[in-house]
């Protein structure tokens, strides 16, 4: 299947766990320095993230209210996908099953100007059953959607529509833990751009992947900085047409 090229790009601990208190630690800092740096400069199309990623990094919890919005009818309930005529080029793709993300810009505003999230076109990936007059609301912030399943995101479609219908080429896979283990499942992380904090987490910390199943990769790099240590694997089995 033609689809982007995906890098799961995260933050880990010792133990492989990627959400949790460690990644405010003090020891935490250095890992973290390193991890925005790489996704700086690795070339990509722009990055992935769920709902709870978004909420938490960009959008703080706001959400629109519907009301004001005229709701988006499709003839005979076809879901039609809609897509602006000039797009930016670098995309912040939001995994939103029910259209819950609040966006005030139709682009990434990093409060801090960060180059690898600023100014990147938002792109929402929705089911089905995300409440039309969200749609009316994405369509008059001119931010566009994607339709990739009745009532949960199927990812080979999302990813299908990613590249034949915006072009694009390849994404890194920021998390979290759930949406990175349903890329997994799907067989759609191709490789593993992980910073390895020295450091070990709580039991109830999130790991890489949520229900991963067994793959295989081949390791490409290694550099180790201060304590951290970093890895690039590569899938053993190439899965995806470019």
């Amino acid at each position: 299947m033609k689809r982007p090229y995906i890098i799961c790009h995260m933050v880990t601990s010792v133990d492989g766990k990627v959400t949790g208190d460690f990644l405010s630690s003090s020891r935490c800092a250095k890992a973290t320095e390193i991890y925005y740096d790489i996704n700086r400069t690795m070339k990509s199309n722009g990055f992935i993230c769920g709902r709870v990623t978004m909420e938490g990094s960009f959008t703080g919890g706001w959400y629109p209210e519907l009301s004001q919005y005229e709701p988006v009818k499709h003839h005979n309930n076809l879901k039609m996908d809609y897509i602006l005529d000039d797009m930016s080029g670098f995309y912040a793709v939001a995994f939103d099953t029910d259209g819950k993300l609040g966006w005030k810009s139709n682009k990434i505003i990093d409060p801090d100007g960060d180059p690898g999230y600023d100014g990147a076109q938002i792109i929402e990936v929705l089911s089905e059953k995300a409440d039309e007059r969200y749609l009316g609301y994405l369509e008059k912030m001119e931010i566009p959607y994607i339709f990739a399943g009745k009532d949960k995101i199927d990812i080979r479609t999302a990813l299908f529509k990613l590249k034949n219908i915006i072009g694009i080429d390849t994404l890194l896979l920021e998390g979290g833990s759930i949406l990175n283990g349903a890329f997994q499942r799907a067989d759609a992380v191709d490789e593993l751009s992980l910073v390895m904090a020295p450091v070990t987490a709580d039991k109830d910390d999130k790991p890489l992947f949520t229900d991963g199943k067994f793959s295989e990769f081949k390791l490409i790099r290694t550099e180790i900085k201060e304590d951290v240590l970093i890895l690039n694997y590569k899938k053993s089995n190439k899965n995806y047409e470019s």
